[in-house]
């Protein structure tokens, strides 16, 4: 019988992704619980893939220009606003950055730290300095709502986080709404999001495709090759790969089936769905993650509409819509022979994606994030295409000459990874760096983090990655490499 003192070690897989061994005291058990400090894809019994900016990656700049004006029109044509929204010169794009939170209370967009201060912050579009900042949130500039973002990355009625490049051209149109609320007087910023949700809506519902509404989806739908990029012959290489290892893939998305199969053909071909044992559309994640089966049961389609009814359970491979990862769960069981399957997922949202897959679903995560070739992760030569991709005369009012694409590091908004938090002091002048939120989220909620995955097609399934960990480098984690300010941050200042 094991006595209090007694030690013996548990093989386990640890969430969050910690790499060491760790000491635990259960009910007066002392277990050393082994955690390996890498990861490898032959490890896993199941592969599953976001869509939209994961397994395919969009020109940004098309994409991004296209959104926006979507957004923009429909204020203009369907609620009013001023048509002056509708022109854009080049060097606005810099203010458009991922990982910004819109406070509706005020009108601020704003960059936070780890712990919630508040590093830059923007009224409008106007860059606040920082004698303004402490004005606003005092001298530690803490955001007041940040535990209740933090952890959860729950919705709320007073604020919103700019987490992935479908909502993130809103920012600077919401930016700009403001600039023109508080020219006109209006101190009631919280009036325009409802018309800003409206627009989102009416571009994005699930009927839009169908119907050909709004101007997103025809777009897309009459020009595919303009916004998305196919996969090369080395992802679809690897895809097979894998699926010749006996992994189970699949395919978890929150687009609608329609336009899931309009993009999975234009880049992977009219075969994808041999790829894919499960594909799930409409997975409205994160709820499919959090959500228990009753509230969120899965639905079957037919020519791409939902079944009223749904399923008591999930009981074979195929295609559907919604549901919840408890009933997917259950299936992938079956499907690996496993009681509980090794399961690793790649994503681009954190809070979509990595959170709630690590979090809710005890599995691997590997965060897609093209900010790490905005910070050299790539070679030069390798560098996005988007800004030669144009021809001259498609060019119009959007010249791309001087416009800075979205994962691209700010110069009003700084990196995505770290940044300077001053203070007034005169000690403070310079300045002390601090790791950003969203870095900090990364290192907590994904296994490792790569720009693409056409950066690892061509590594063997048993290549092993060092993983995140709270007990080494933040610098780890990366691959191929980390971004430069992370790692000029960690030469002038290492973790402990």
């Amino acid at each position: 019988m094991l006595r209090v003192d007694d030690e013996f070690i548990v093989n386990v897989r640890y969430q969050c992704s910690a790499a060491v061994p760790v000491t635990i005291n259960v009910l007066g058990y002392i277990l050393i619980v082994i955690m390996s400090d890498v990861f490898s894809l032959s490890d896993c019994d199941v592969v599953g893939f976001d869509l939209d900016h994961t397994l395919c990656r969009y020109h940004l700049l098309e994409t991004s220009r296209l959104i926006y004006d979507s957004f923009a029109r429909y204020l203009v044509e369907h609620k009013g606003y001023d048509k002056e929204l509708l022109t854009l010169t080049p060097d606005r794009w810099d203010f458009c950055f991922k990982g910004l939170v819109m406070d509706f209370e005020d009108g601020h967009l704003i960059k936070l730290a780890e712990d919630g201060t508040v590093l830059r912050a923007a009224r409008g579009t106007k860059i606040l300095n920082t004698e303004e900042i402490v004005q606003h949130y005092g001298k530690k500039q803490e955001w007041q709502h940040f535990n209740s973002l933090k952890g959860s990355f729950t919705r709320s009625a007073k604020y919103y986080f700019y987490d992935n490049y479908f909502d993130l051209p809103g920012a600077l149109l919401s930016a700009r709404v403001v600039d023109q609320m508080l020219q006109s007087g209006n101190q009631r910023i919280l009036d325009f999001w409802k018309d800003m949700m409206s627009a989102i809506d009416h571009n994005y519902n699930t009927s839009a495709f169908k119907e050909n509404t709004g101007m997103y989806f025809p777009s897309v739908k009459k020009d595919p090759g303009k916004y998305l990029q196919p996969c090369s012959e080395a992802v679809k290489a690897w895809l097979r790969s894998l699926k010749n290892a006996g992994k189970v893939l699949l395919l978890i998305t929150s687009s609608h089936s329609d336009y899931c199969r309009l993009v999975c053909e234009h880049i992977l071909g009219k075969d994808f769905e041999e790829l894919f044992e499960v594909v799930i559309t409409n997975a409205l994640k994160p709820g499919f993650f959090s959500q228990i089966p009753e509230q969120r049961p899965f639905r079957t389609l037919v020519n791409d509409e939902e079944s009223t009814e749904g399923l008591p359970s999930l009981d074979k491979p195929g295609w559907y819509s919604q549901g919840n990862w408890a009933h997917l769960h259950e299936l992938l069981k079956t499907m690996t022979g496993q009681s509980e399957p090794q399961v690793v997922y790649f994503g681009d949202s954190v809070r979509s994606d990595v959170f709630p897959a690590s979090c809710y679903g005890n599995w691997e995560t590997v965060l897609i994030s093209e900010e790490l070739e905005g910070e050299g992760a790539q070679t030069s030569d390798m560098k996005s295409k988007d800004a030669d991709a144009e021809p001259l005369e498609k060019k119009g009012k959007y010249d791309s000459k001087n416009m800075k694409t979205p994962s691209a590091p700010s110069e009003q908004w700084g990196s995505y990874f770290v940044d300077v938090c001053k203070g007034l002091e005169e000690e403070e002048e310079e300045g002390s760096l601090k790791y950003t939120w969203c870095c900090h989220s990364i290192n907590t909620y994904s296994t490792i983090a790569i720009p693409s995955i056409e950066a690892i097609a061509d590594l063997p399934l048993d290549y092993k990655f060092p993983r995140f960990s709270p007990n080494k480098p933040r610098t780890t984690g990366y691959y191929p490499r980390p971004p430069e300010s992370l790692l000029r941050m960690s030469e002038n200042s290492p973790r402990e």
